[in-house]
Formats: structure tokens, sequence, C-alpha cells
């Protein structure tokens, strides 16, 4: 079998020389990525139903949400390093087989413990799951033009995911049940087992075999600490004990996690990685920028049902134009950075998603689709699309493939971790705005003017993360060969 321009040679499953079409490659880690990525989102809009059903308070509803973030994002590095130093496609298997469980046990959850255990499982599983399929990809396409084109598939696919939760999510809970949103993994994770059994190439792995599990329980219990405490200041104030001893707590054990990287032999994070100008740069950035935009279908969810009175499936559909806008930016990026410094398509996306986002906030308890949601939701995933891609692409082209794994559990990591406690002070501050108005809490001014904070705070983390793109390197000009004798 001759291979396809820029493919590289494989050990498959069939035996020595086997090389999975890399067309297949693709398709399975996409579907990966999607699934991931589909289950931060998916839940939004039915948790009206799942608070109903489950009589959850408003803060175990939050931690439907964030017992998956959290999980997924203190594990992302073990993830990675799992990936790079045991082999790639067999960390593939293991977490998407822990992801399928995982879902079939909180689609059939009958408390609300249950189900939020069943969640930080599914982002255990998703943790392992999702640095896989980047470092796959980059593993499988040589630099260049391919590779920019394959990442510029995966963000768009996975940022499609994310804005997709929104309408599976609505019609899975208006024709089914909530329980349909975690269910429906079940059948796509089996459908995908099987693909990466028969398409993903083999990759043994490295040479090591330790791992620094004890970082990864450093890093996610740090930030578990962090965005509890800051929970706790909703109704505790910021200054009472039960916010502060957390907060204190999740810096301390972040602090002892970056020593004990910089002193064991085998790091769960090589902080050599930091010094690479692009790696750190790229991962400030999407720290910055996903704080703000994951919050964006949580309160979009929140605004359109308990302020708009839209059903689930109405609330669903309108998430279709940021699905399209995301996916639309993720793939023009790629025919962008052909020609445009990756620098300046990265700050221009992040221009547009923050006009969008302050766009956004203007909305009122009287909004309509077209007037209120249709013009900034496009903008602010269009930017977003355009961001992600070049933000990907300078991280992981200036690293060796032993270290892919990793680099992408950062990435994805930053994304996450930013997410995680984005959402945790969006929440917090837009629940302050609302309890600080007269009148119940349930009254849609209220909960608009809330909504409103929000956004607009997520509008401020945008400009940061948009600031933070000029620190990425200037790319290197290819100098022109000397004349010969």
């Amino acid at each position: 079998m001759s291979l396809l321009p820029g493919e590289r040679q494989h050990t498959g499953r069939g035996g020595p020389g086997r090389v999975p079409p890399v067309w297949a490659v693709l398709a399975v880690v996409c579907g990966g990525q999607f699934l991931v990525v589909l289950d931060v989102s998916v839940v939004n809009v039915a948790l009206p139903s799942v608070r109903s059903d489950l009589a959850l308070s408003e803060a175990g509803l939050q931690w439907v949400v964030n017992a998956y973030v959290l999980a997924f994002a203190g594990f992302l590095l073990l993830g990675g390093r799992i990936a790079d130093l045991f082999g790639r496609e067999r960390t593939f298997l293991i977490g998407l087989g822990v992801f399928t469980v995982a879902s079939l046990a909180g689609g059939l959850a009958q408390g609300p413990w249950t189900l939020v255990t069943a969640r930080a499982v599914q982002g255990l599983g998703g943790a392992v799951l999702a640095p896989t399929t980047l470092s796959i990809l980059t593993t499988s396409f040589p630099d260049g033009a391919r590779r920019t084109r394959a990442i510029g598939t995966w963000t768009a696919v996975g940022a499609g995911g994310g804005a997709a939760g929104g309408l599976v999510g609505g019609l899975l809970t208006d024709y089914l049940s909530w329980r349909w949103v975690l269910l429906v993994n079940v059948p796509i994770g089996v459908v995908l087992l099987t693909g990466a059994v028969l398409c993903l190439p083999v990759h043994r792995g490295g040479l090591a075999r330790r791992l620094d599990v004890s970082g990864a329980v450093l890093v996610t219990s740090g930030v578990a600490a962090l965005a509890y405490g800051i929970t706790a200041s909703e109704s505790q104030g910021w200054s009472s004990g039960r916010a502060m001893l957390p907060i204190a707590a999740g810096l301390v054990a972040l602090v002892l996690f970056v020593r004990i990287q910089a002193r064991t032999a085998e790091p769960l994070v090589p902080l050599r990685l930091f010094r690479i100008r692009s790696v750190s740069a790229a991962n400030m950035v999407l720290l910055a920028v996903g704080a703000a935009t994951f919050s964006v279908w949580y309160f979009l969810s929140l605004y359109m049902q308990n302020v708009l009175q839209y059903g689930p499936v109405r609330t669903g559909l309108c998430f279709l134009p940021h699905t399209v806008s995301v996916i639309v930016g993720a793939k023009l990026a790629p025919r962008l950075m052909n020609h445009v410094d990756k620098r300046l398509i990265g700050a221009g996306g992040g221009l547009l998603a923050a006009c969008g986002m302050a766009w956004q906030s203007t909305l009122t308890a009287h909004g309509t689709f077209v007037g209120t949601l249709l013009g900034p939701g496009v903008l602010m995933m269009l930017g977003t699309g355009l961001l992600m891609t070049p933000m990907t692409t300078a991280a992981t082209s200036s690293v060796p493939a032993a270290d892919q794994g990793v680099v992408s559990g950062l990435l994805n990591t930053s994304s996450q971790l930013g997410g995680a406690l984005g959402l945790t002070v969006l929440a917090t501050a837009a629940a302050d705005r609302v309890s600080s108005l007269p009148g119940a809490t349930a009254d849609a001014q209220a909960l608009t003017a809330g909504y409103s904070l929000a956004f607009q705070i997520g509008t401020a983390f945008l400009v940061v993360g948009t600031v933070l793109i000029a620190l990425l390197p200037k790319p290197v000009v290819p100098q022109p060969s000397p004349a010969g004798p």
C-alpha cells in the first residue's frame, strides 16, 4: 500500500507496514474530540429538567457542570503524559472506555451525588482521551500545511461540539429525557471504540514508565479548592473562612505542584516546555479565552429558558448560528494562515469575539432571537474559531513528537481550567448582582442584570487574551539559499 503525500509510516494492527488511511485517523480522533467537548455543554439545556427531577439546589446544579470540567481540566496533563509514555492508541481506547461507562452511569443516576460522581468520572475519561486526539493528529501529519488543515478540522469539530451541545441537549431533553444527554454517548462511544481498534496507528510509547500521579492530584485538588472557595463566597462573603480557606489551600497546592515539577526526575509537566515561547504564550491566551467562551452557552441557556421562557428545543435551535460560525472560523483560519501572520489572525479573532460578547452583554428581559442573540452569537463564535487554530498550531509545531502528548494536555488544560474557574467567577458575580437587586431573585429583570454582568466580565477576559497574543514569537522567514559557485 503506497503512502499518501504527507502520510507517515506506522505499525498497525494488521502487522508491520500497515498504514491506516489518514482520513480514517482524522475521523476517529475528531469523533473522540467532538464527544468530549459536546459533554461540556450538552447538559446546559437539560439543567432545569435535571434540577426538577433530582431536587438539586442551585449550587448543586452548577456542580453538575463543574464536576466534569474540574476533573477534565485537572487530569488532562496526566492523560497527555500517559499517551506519550504508554502509547497513544492504547490511551485513546482506555479514555474512551471510561468515558462511555461513566456516561451510562450518569444517565441511570437516581440521586444528585450519583450524577455528580458520574460526571466527574466522565471528566476523568475525557482528560485521558482529549490530549491523545491532538497528539495522534500532530504525529500522523507532518509539520506544514497538511497538519495546519488537520488541526483546523480538529478545532472546528471540537468547537462545533461545544456549540452543538445546546441543540443536541434540547432535542434529547424535550423529546426523550434529560438522561439521554448522557446515554447518547454510549452507542457513539461503541462506534468510536470499534473505529479506533481498526484505524488508529499503534504507538508503543517511550521508555520511561513512571507517572507523576501526585502532581496530577495536586493540580486537580488545587483547581477544585479554588473553584469551591469562589463559589462559597457567593453566600458566605469573601472574608469568610468557608471561602478563604479553600482558596488559600488551592493556591498552596498549585505552588507545591510547580515546585515538585521542578525537582522530580520525571515530571508530569517538564517545565522546560515553558521556555518555548510559543508554548507558554499560547497557553496563557487559551487560559484567558477559555474563561470567557466556556460560559457563553451556560448563561445563554439559562437566559433563554429562565427569562425568555424558551423550551429546550427552541433553545437548542438558537445555538445553530453559534455552531455554524465557529466551524466557519476554524476552517477559514488555515487558509488565511497561508498568507497572513498567525498572530494577526488570532488577534483579529479575539477582537471579533470580544466585540460579540460586549454586544451580548446588552441583552434585555424582553429580548428576541434576531435582535438579541443572532448577531452577538455569530461574532463571538466566528472570532473564537479564528483564534483557536493559530494558537494550537503555534504551540504544537515547536515541540518534538515525544512531547506532543503533554503539550496537547497543556493546551486542553489551559482552556478547560480557564473555563472552570471562569464559569465559577462569572456565575458567582451574576448571582451577587441578582441578590443585590430589590425583588425576587427569580425576577426576569434581576436575572438579566446578572447575566449581563457575566458577559461584561467575559469581555474583559477576551480582551486580555487578545493582548497576550502579542507574546507569540514572530514567524521565522526562510532565508534564500546562497548562490552556488
